[in-house]
This record gives C-alpha cells, structure tokens and sequence, in this order.
C-alpha cells in the first residue's frame, strides 16, 4: 500500500487528500484552505501565488495531524489544478506578478492587435489560425488563453516581461516551489496552443512561438502526468512537513484529471463538470477541433487520447452569487450569512440542502423564467467576453423561488447546449458521468438528464474527482495502478437518474429560447460591457 497526497488547486481554494492507494483508491481524509481571486476593473483576474503555497503548506501539516499518518509514510505528491492561468518567473522560481488566473480576459485589446489579417475566423486572422490548426488542431481564439495574456504582460509590464526566466502554469509553479523543478505537463503544454502533439515531450514548435511573438527560451521542459517531476527538496520538506526527497509527480490540469477521477478512462466515455466552472468532455482516440463552436480535443494524461473539451466559465459561481444575493440577502433560512472562503464546508454541501428542500417546491421550467449563466463572459459555443448574465421573462407573480429554480436550469442548458455541439465532432455518450459539486445534489441531477436527455450517474466523492484522479495518476507512475484505462474500474457509481418525459416538452421549449438570448442581445452586452 502506498500513501499519496492530492492537491486539487480550485478557483477559490485547496482540497488537499491523502489517499491509501493498494487495489483501491481510498480517500482517508481531506483538508481545505481558500485564497483570493483578485477581479479588476479592466477585466483581469489574477491570484497570489505565495497564498497558493501557504495554503499548501497549512493543508498538508492539518491533514498529517488529523489522520495521525507520519510523514516518511507519504510516498508521493500529486497535482490537479486550474488550467491556462500565467505564472511567469525568474530563474529562482519565484513569481514576478501577481498569476493571471485562466479568467483573465483583459487582452482584449491586444487580441485585437495581434490577431492578424484582414479576414480573421473567431477572431483569429486566417493565416495564424490555419498554421496553429495544421501543427496543434487547435488555436488560441479566445482572448483568456495563455498567449495574449503572455503578450499583455510583454507590452503592459516590459519590466517584468524582461525579467521572465520561465512561463509556468498553477500547479507547475507549486511543482517548482516544491522540487525546485520547472517543469510543465504534456495537457498544459498543450493548453499555451504552441505545442505539437507529434513530437511529443520536444512539443514545443519554435515556428508557432514565432508567429505569436512568444520567446521559446521562457517555456519549461515538458514531462508526462505520470512522471515524476522531481522530489522534494530541503526547505520546501521543512515548510511542509513532510520528507526531503519525497516524489512530486507532475499530475494534471483538472480539466484532464476530472475524467479519469469519475471513471471516464475509456474511449466515448463523457461526463459533465459543476464546480466554480463547468464542462461538456469526451474522451476521444483522434484530434480534431469546432473553430466555431471553441470546442477541441485537448491533449489527455494518456498518449494517444484526448479530451473533445466545452468549457463554460461560471457554473458553480452562479450559485455564490445566488447565496449572497438571492438566498441571504431577504429569505430567512438556516444559513448563516457568510462568503464562500470563511467556511471549510463546500457552498455545495449547505447550499444544495437548501436547493434539495426548496427549488423542488417549483415546478420544472421556473414558470417561464429563463437564466442566463454569463455571469463573467463566455468561451463556448460562443466566444464573447461581454456577454452577462440575465433573467428573462420576469414577471409580476415571478419569486425568489422560481429565480433559483431558473439558475439551475440555465446551467444545465448550457450545458446541453455544449453538449450538442460536442455531439457534432464526437458522439457523446448515452450514460453520462456528472461530477463536481453541482452532482451532489439529486435535484440537480435529475434536473440535467431531463434537460439533456441522458441518463446520468453520480460517484462516490463528486467533489473530490480531481484529487481521486491525480492519486491516480502517481499511483500509475510508481507502479501501483496497473495503467490509467484500468484505473476507471476502481470508481464506483453513487446513483442513476433518468429522464422524466413529461418534463421534456416543457424544457425543449425554454431551450430554444434560451438559445436566442445570445444572439439577440450581444450588441447589447457590447454596449454596456465593452
């Protein structure tokens, strides 16, 4: 048996597990600690990386005392973690600014700048989009990827831009602080669109670095999810609390982990995504990309598969905002008013109770009331950083109720919506995984199979999927998981919900409106958001 500790690196915080890993994955106990997302004025969002690492370290020394494990049993760490954030820094590995988190959308003027060409498709000039789809089969289309925020900082801040050593991603500079090893994993490679799948760990194609203006020495040495990164080191052991030497492997973004912690190993297998994000993702044996729609198969922990991947930025935030405003501001229920970052519980947990006790009173379909989850832009199947959120279709006898009943639906027809367009390019399977904290509650998830008309499965710890995947992912690496398709077998299905098809109707009809409420208003949006 082997003892391995997970950090899954959200938004907001830290879920740091220790799992026993021997012919199962046992989740023995968790810790969790919250830092800050900075939101700004020009639409940046960014975080501090020394609250990562403090963070880390609290969690870690808290779960060691409260499971009585010593520390020289701890055969290895593991990550999974937010994507496409910018962590650029100098050659002592620390962090020159303040991270860019994957929400940051303030380049979008310098999207505009360095698009290229006069004829551009989903923003991106012809030739630049044709060269990163014919060498990636992908393009960064969207002003929060990597690049243009690498670009920001090269134009906005050339102070800081000349001092770059490295570009690391979030779990990537936690590896560094920990191993003293700056390193990057094959999936965020390929997350920067500027990694060439065919060449494998030498990904890196000086040809796209030059094109986007990126310089190729500032880019780490690639590795395996698998593979160790390194071990720890000295003084990152001390601050800890664990062993010197200790294996950190490299883990994975959560976009990849998630998956395989909900048993999605197999090819045509999908699950859907509720955290303070959320995701349509299929696993897939071929590369191929929706332009239009922004849905690519983006590289997975296996070489050789992908993840056919829809992404929408709020979903799970919706309800943070539905907490403050819909449910603490006026209603007089049991919860007591406080943010999301002051409680170890999950808002899940006691805002789900809530949900379970109450938006079941209404009838599906919100009595007409239509949400629209943009509360922070959007990237599929529409790219626009403007785009909010809405309540459509108030009227006089519309109450608090029926608002949060319509969030929830609005949610899972996006989600559908996402979906469809996955289904385009890659069948989406009949059964789907639903993970994250949207799939602790049984309203919600019958909600979602009647919108999407699948038949949706819940697992044991839904919210822990990505920390059960990069246990995974290091008990592959020492040996301990015979493979990572084997891996989906040690998953266990929690619950099964159906579609009810007398709700069908009802919902198909709020569907194609909910649909329009894009099209007909993103002059709109453009107007008082831009």
């Amino acid at each position: 048996m082997k003892y391995v500790i997970s950090y899954d690196i959200g938004t907001t915080g830290m879920k740091t597990c220790l799992f026993a890993i021997d012919r199962e994955v046992k989740l023995i106990d968790g810790a969790y600690g919250t830092y800050h997302l900075y939101i700004l004025d020009n639409g940046g969002a960014e975080q501090d990386a020394g609250e990562w690492w403090s963070v880390m370290c609290q969690t870690t020394r808290e779960l060691l005392a409260k499971t009585g494990v010593h520390a020289g049993e701890i055969s290895a760490l593991s990550f999974c973690s937010q994507m496409q954030g910018l962590v650029p820094v100098d050659e002592n590995g620390n962090a020159l600014r303040r991270p860019m988190s994957y929400m940051d959308q303030r380049a979008e003027d310098i999207f505009d700048k360095h698009a290229g060409g006069l004829i551009r498709i989903s923003g991106l000039g012809v030739r630049k989009l044709l060269k990163s789809l014919l060498i990636t089969t992908a393009a960064p289309t969207s002003v929060k990827d990597p690049v243009w925020k690498y670009l920001w900082v090269k134009e906005e801040e050339p102070e800081i831009y000349q001092k770059i050593y490295r570009w690391l991603d979030v779990k990537e500079y936690l590896i560094c602080r920990a191993s003293g090893e700056m390193v990057m994993t094959r999936d965020s490679a390929y997350a920067t669109f500027l990694y060439d799948t065919r060449k494998g760990k030498e990904g890196w194609n000086a040809s796209l670095c030059k094109l986007y203006g990126v310089n190729r020495e500032h880019l780490p040495r690639i590795i395996d999810c698998s593979e160790q990164a390194g071990s720890l080191t000295k003084e990152a052991a001390a601050e800890l609390g664990l062993l010197e030497g200790t294996a950190v492997f490299g883990g994975g973004g959560d976009a990849t982990l998630i998956g395989i912690g909900a048993g999605c190993t197999r090819v045509g297998q999908t699950h859907i995504y509720s955290g303070t994000s959320g995701w349509v993702s299929t696993l897939t044996d071929r590369q191929t990309v929706d332009i239009v729609s922004m849905i690519a198969a983006v590289v997975g922990a296996r070489d050789g598969l992908y993840n056919y991947f829809a992404e929408m930025e709020t979903a799970g935030k919706c309800f943070e905002w539905v907490k403050e405003h819909l449910a603490l501001d006026e209603i007089g229920i049991y919860l007591k008013k406080q943010t999301v970052a002051e409680s170890e519980e999950s808002l899940y947990i006691s805002l789900y109770d809530y949900l379970s006790d109450t938006v079941k009173e209404v009838a599906p379909g919100a009595n007409g009331l239509i949400f629209t989850p943009w509360l922070h832009g959007n990237r599929c199947p529409f790219e626009d950083p403007d785009a909010a959120g809405m309540f459509f279709n108030l009227k006089l006898e519309t109450g608090k109720r029926d608002m949060i009943r319509a969030v929830l639906e609005g949610i899972c027809f996006h989600l559908r919506w996402m979906m469809e367009c996955s289904g385009k390019k890659v069948p989406v399977s009949d059964t789907v995984r639903f993970v994250g904290g949207g799939a602790l509650s049984a309203v919600t998830c019958q909600i979602l199979s009647d919108i999407t008309g699948k038949r949706i499965e819940t697992v044991e710890h839904a919210q822990d999927v990505g920390a059960i995947g990069a246990a995974m992912i290091a008990g592959v690496g020492m040996g301990v998981i015979p493979s990572l398709e084997e891996a989906g077998s040690y998953i266990r299905v929690e619950a099964v919900y159906t579609p009810d098809e007398k709700n069908r109707a009802l919902y198909e009809k709020n569907y194609q409106v909910f649909k329009k409420l894009h099209g007909a208003n993103a002059k709109l949006f453009r107007v008082l958001n831009d």
